[in-house]
């Protein structure tokens, strides 16, 4: 059963006008049709039920009692109705007489409504023996929704020819809402795009509802449900989205989707012929629609959707972002997506989809990003409580949206953030340098304190390493130390804990170096295009940075035909040819030979530097240092101990001169 929504109710002389304060929808009621005035005691104070010359009825509740005398007044002054009082059955019985009068069906307990079930709130009608069952379509912002409800109907002893439960069933089936796909559809649209539900669906387009028929679920909707129709371009300017506002909403599981989102290409064409005689279509669409008719395939699909439901189709006015697109790429939730600012307020698509209008709108507010100075977020209060914020937006985009906003007469929260933002512009942009990053200072500060015990180390293991050198010179200027301090001191340096040398990991292969000489790489096909493409890419698209120009470019490589990359396919290929050509006339030159002796020279040389002063370091050392196996007694003389150690550094290691023989000849074979 349909939900009872808070509205506004304007009673005037020309016409009874109620707005819904959810839906925004408008019902509109001219004084000339109406007929029936009722005033009735409900759940919620009092109500006015209203009925027109065209069958339509209204009911309208929440006034209080002291109202009667007043609009009764009014509606015998200006619409000259009586204002008449009908009492309500609250006996709670479940048995009485259904009687159908317009689009209602009316269960009275002694000539008194029990209840009043609006028929075409009925979504099937089934019937049995002696049972007739109603099922109701669903609104899914009610907590309690009825299902159906099952009458009993009593045999007929007056008129045996007729079947009361059939004719039962024949009065609610002449007024329900029951989707039956009877006859031809007007035209059929094949495969198309659907972002929400995802998936492609073939749309048939019948006189009374939209038939969504896909591969796993199938929709009917009522071209009542339809609230707005938007057409919106996609900020690559290559694609088009067609939004279907609906309420109530269509359902796939316990998923509830509010908004119908197609997604067509500009580029895509059709031709269409609707099912209709040329008569019908000039009399029903009044000029609106062709017979034969052909162009875009979303102009066309928007052209018959805006005919058929009869409401206007909303696109975006003249907002323009830094980019020159009419939207803003920004997140919502855990999605991107783009913002549309309207002419009467804002569409998000396309997950979720989020419509805002200006008159549910409580204020609005600019914050800076939560990660980055780069961004900011745009928050939107509503009226009910409501917050939705709009993230990641780039900063750029903040002065055109500001002046949308202002321009709007919105309220917003923080006037003062707009100088903000503009007097530290300079500073935004070197925000990602200057930042402080907690992350960062501590592991400097942890690599600093790794930097020390490193050196601690070293110092530790270079005294340990050469502490008998300082021993030595120490005996060699005094010449005194006795033998029992020279033990003391041995004992000293076997206490020291010698560290266990970590493995080393086994180095990784130096990649292969360039040959700076040879010949350069040829360029790819899609290089080469985009070289020649790019002056071209950046006059279509003025203000383009360096990274969107990749992307775009990568979007119409990606587009081109087969024949089109044919023909740099073509010089990418030829371009090759010649490559391998000149490579191959490089080797036989024997450039590459070359330039491997001269790394091998510079290699060498390295070496006899590091070997000199390897040799000066060692003459630079304390000479009398002596091993284990050379200690002597005390009586020798310093100077022989001297000598010996000093014939001892001067032996050669025979694998050593080996190498360097071996090192030679291959030098002299490279250079023959």
């Amino acid at each position: 059963m349909s939900l009872q929504n808070d509205g506004r109710l304007r009673f005037s002389k020309q016409n009874v006008v109620y707005k819904s304060s959810k839906t925004g929808k408008v019902d509109s009621i001219p004084a000339s049709e109406l007929n029936l005035a009722q005033w009735r005691r409900v759940c919620l104070g009092h109500g006015i039920k209203l009925g027109t010359s065209t069958g339509h009825v209204y009911k309208y509740d929440g006034f209080r009692d002291t109202d009667f005398e007043k609009i009764s007044e009014f509606f015998k002054a200006n619409y000259k109705v009586e204002l008449t009082e009908k009492d309500m059955c609250v006996k709670g019985w479940n048995w009485g007489t259904a009687k159908f009068s317009g689009p209602l069906l009316s269960f009275e307990v002694n000539d008194n409504t029990a209840f009043e079930v609006p028929l075409s709130n009925v979504s099937q009608c089934a019937t049995g023996k002696n049972e007739v069952t109603l099922e109701f379509h669903q609104n899914d912002d009610t907590e309690v929704s009825l299902m159906e409800v099952r009458f009993y109907v009593p045999p007929s002893q007056s008129d045996e020819r007729q079947d009361p439960v059939e004719a039962f069933a024949q009065n609610v089936l002449s007024k329900a809402d029951v989707i039956q796909a009877t006859g031809d559809a007007v035209c059929i649209f094949k495969e198309l795009q659907c972002l929400t539900p995802r998936g492609r669906y073939d749309i048939r387009i019948y006189p009374t509802f939209l038939h969504l028929h896909g591969k796993t679920f199938d929709y009917k909707i009522p071209y009542t449900t339809v609230l707005r129709l938007f057409l919106l371009p996609h900020k690559d300017q290559r694609q088009m989205f067609f939004v279907i506002s609906l309420d109530p909403p269509i359902k796939q599981g316990q998923t509830r989707y509010h908004f119908l989102i197609l997604l067509f290409s500009k580029e895509e064409d059709i031709s269409l012929t609707l099912n209709m005689s040329e008569e019908d279509v000039e009399r029903r669409f009044e000029g609106k629609l062709s017979k034969f008719m052909s162009g875009s395939l979303y102009e066309m699909v928007s052209r018959v959707m805006k005919a058929l439901v009869n409401r206007k189709i909303t696109v975006p006015g003249n907002f323009q972002g830094h980019s020159g697109a009419q939207c803003i790429t920004c997140s919502y939730k855990a999605s991107s997506g783009l913002l549309y600012p309207l002419e009467r307020g804002f569409i998000y698509v396309h997950k979720p989809p989020v419509h805002l209008r200006f008159e549910e709108i409580s204020c609005v507010n600019f914050a800076r990003g939560t990660t980055t100075t780069r961004s900011f977020d745009f928050e939107i209060e509503t009226k009910q409580g409501n917050q939705y914020t709009f993230s990641s937006i780039e900063r750029e985009e903040y002065g055109k949206l500001f002046d949308f906003v202002n321009a709007k007469k919105l309220n917003i929260k923080n006037r003062g953030f707009k100088e903000g933002m503009k007097g530290k512009i300079d500073e935004y942009s070197d925000s990602d340098d200057d930042q402080h990053d907690a992350y960062l200072e501590r592991m400097k500060a942890e690599g600093k304190i790794r930097e020390e015990g490193n050196d601690s180390d070293e110092s530790d293991g270079e005294s340990g390493e050469y502490d008998s050198n300082a021993s030595a010179s120490d005996s060699s200027e005094g010449g005194e130390e006795s033998e029992d301090e020279s033990a003391k001191k041995k004992k000293a340096k076997k206490a020291k804990v010698v560290k266990e040398k970590k493995e080393r990991k086994p180095r990784k292969e130096q990649k292969k170096q360039k040959d700076a000489g040879g010949p350069k790489r040829p360029m790819s096909a899609y290089m080469l295009w985009l070289n020649s493409s790019r002056e071209r890419i950046k006059s279509e698209n003025p203000g383009i940075s360096v990274t969107e120009i990749s992307k775009k470019a990568g979007e119409m490589w990606r587009q081109l035909s087969k024949d089109e990359k044919q023909e740099w396919e073509a010089k990418a290929g030829e371009a090759k040819k010649q490559y391998d050509k000149a490579k191959k006339e490089y080797k036989e030159s024997g450039g590459a030979t070359s330039i491997l002796i001269q790394k091998n020279t510079k290699k060498d040389d390295k070496k006899r530097k590091s070997a000199g002063a390897d040799k000066d370091r060692e003459r630079g050392g304390n000479d009398s240092f002596k091993s284990r196996e050379f200690i002597e007694t005390s009586e020798e003389s310093s100077s022989d101990s001297d000598h010996k150690s000093k014939s001892k550094r001067k032996k050669v290691n025979p694998v050593t001169v080996n190498a360097i023989i071996r090192q030679n000849r291959l030098r002299l074979f490279l250079i023959e």
